[in-house]
């Protein structure tokens, strides 16, 4: 947020997407964004592996739509998850 202040004046629209790229970035390439990792959890595909960078931009322009995340089934993943077929599990 301090970027969008600085750059863009708090733009709401600069704001969600500075979000969008972080979370593209880190989710899509490491499974974690900063506060997964500060709580000991990572995004992983369902067979326990690393997600794939597309399947974290994927996961990740859904999250920005907001309502994936509202809607979760039986096992607590959301509508962003079901799509890119991951999991978000902890790891500690």
């Amino acid at each position: 947020m301090l970027v969008s202040w600085w750059l863009f004046e708090s733009s709401s629209l600069a704001t969600l997407l500075l979000f969008c790229a972080g979370q593209m970035l880190t989710v899509g390439f490491t499974g974690h964004s900063i506060g997964h990792r500060t709580f000991g959890m990572q995004v992983q595909s369902m067979d326990g592996t690393a997600i794939k960078p597309w399947v974290g931009a994927l996961r990740s322009l859904l999250l920005c739509l907001v309502i994936p995340a509202l809607v979760a089934d039986a096992d607590q993943r959301g509508l962003h998850d079901r799509a890119g077929k991951s999991v978000l599990v902890n790891v500690r």
